[in-house]
């Protein structure tokens, strides 16, 4: 099957309590926001589209060309200001919105391709995102990474915070507080780390702020768990690649400046 027609949404809100103003941030010269549009712009989506709540990002946005839309302020997740995004453009039901994380400056844009491409081939679920499988036990038992298990035709059982699944056998009598640091190895059936890079259908999309807030969801404070609560269903994309840092942190942030100055250099006047 060929790409399908998509839109890419980019949800930036300019408050941050881990990094003030990150959208701005300045990567090689340009605001991280514009860097992440020229990403999506990279791949084979018709539209990308920066979703704000704040005029200064959409000013940036609009000095380098980038479409950008204001948002409500108010929106309690990302999916819901996609959803008001989705209606702002008028999109129909069955059109496909990527939805691409503002802090994602070096993603890959074959890899928004995939997941567009993967929610065109699985008419049954609503939603379709990307995992990759740990290689280090440590990254299985960080509450900052999140992990899912999927069924036998790749559609996400659960995602979790917690180390899933969990290896009774390897890891019997290993405290989870501990294992992080202990001599323990990785299972045999591979632990996925879940990409938080996300497709839809913008019938859904406008559908879930309707949905009731799920207890779940609230507990593991994972928006996607409300979509599965109420029976729709998520296909995951494993791939083997494991995807570049995104910005959380000032370190994150001088991480990915280090590594865009590294791939400019390489690239060469």
């Amino acid at each position: 099957m060929s790409l399908p027609a998509f839109t890419v949404v980019i949800p930036a809100r300019l408050a941050s309590t881990r990094l003030p103003n990150k959208p701005l941030a300045d990567i090689g010269g340009k605001p991280m926001i514009v860097r992440v549009a020229e990403r999506a712009h990279a791949s084979s989506a018709q539209r990308t589209v920066v979703a704000t709540d704040a005029p200064e990002v959409a000013a940036a946005c609009a000095a380098h060309g980038i479409e950008a839309v204001i948002t409500r302020a108010d929106h309690p997740s990302g999916t819901d200001r996609l959803a008001e995004v989705a209606t702002l453009l008028g999109l129909p039901d069955d059109a496909i919105v990527v939805n691409v994380q503002g802090d994602e400056p070096l993603i890959e844009p074959s890899l928004i391709d995939e997941v567009a491409l993967h929610l065109a081939h699985h008419a049954d679920c609503a939603i379709a995102t990307a995992a990759h499988p740990i290689s280090e036990v440590a990254e299985v038992f960080n509450p900052n990474v999140v992990k899912v298990v999927c069924d036998a035709a790749g559609r996400a059982l659960y995602f979790s915070r917690a180390p899933i699944p969990w290896a009774r056998d390897a890891w019997a009598g290993v405290p989870a507080a501990a294992a992080a640091t202990a001599q323990v190895a990785l299972p045999a059936m591979p632990v996925l780390r879940h990409i938080g890079l996300y497709a839809y259908r913008a019938g859904f999309l406008r559908r879930f702020p309707t949905l009731a807030l799920s207890p779940v969801e609230q507990t593991e404070a994972l928006e996607q768990l409300r979509a599965m609560w109420h029976g729709e269903r998520i296909g995951v994309l494993e791939t083997a690649a494991v995807p570049a840092p995104g910005v959380d942190t000032q370190a994150d942030l001088d991480r990915v400046r280090a590594l865009w100055a590294q791939a400019m250099a390489q690239e060469g006047p």
